[in-house]
């Protein structure tokens, strides 16, 4: 039971940052989190912001609330997002574009290693438990 607890714990976590992170696109991060659009995006980096937003909201939401039933597949679905979005983080490396800290290279590009961290992190705390046979 500790196991599950854990794992629900964290879903929630992740659920919440979501959120957070969502509204932050929508108010106060917007114009940083444009900093992290590639140019061949064919929207407008602010619609693309706003856009990305609703959905970690949505998201984030579906984490917490979810009927257990689903929480596998929500997980996956996270963690597409969160693979949809890593070419956002290669983008703010590449340009050298600083926003949220990531003011240096070095910085830009370790914060490139915590994305596989949120894939698994989203797989992980929604994963069915395996019973033993």
């Amino acid at each position: 039971m500790k196991e599950e607890n854990i794992k629900t714990a964290a879903r929630i976590l992740l659920g919440a940052g979501l959120i957070t992170a969502g509204i932050g696109h929508l108010t106060f991060a917007r114009k940083p989190f444009q900093a992290q659009v590639p140019d061949w995006v064919p929207l407008k980096k602010d619609d693309t912001v706003v856009y990305s937003g609703l959905v970690e909201i949505a998201l984030g939401t579906a984490l917490v609330l979810a009927p257990k039933k689903h929480e596998a597949l929500i997980g996956k679905i996270a963690a597409g997002l969160f693979v949809g979005v890593f070419p956002g983080n290669i983008s703010q490396y590449t340009h050298k574009r600083s926003a949220f800290g990531l003011n240096t290279d070095s910085k830009r590009f370790l914060r490139l290693f915590f994305q596989p961290v949120l894939v698994y992190w989203a797989l992980k705390s929604t994963q069915k438990r395996k019973l033993i046979s």
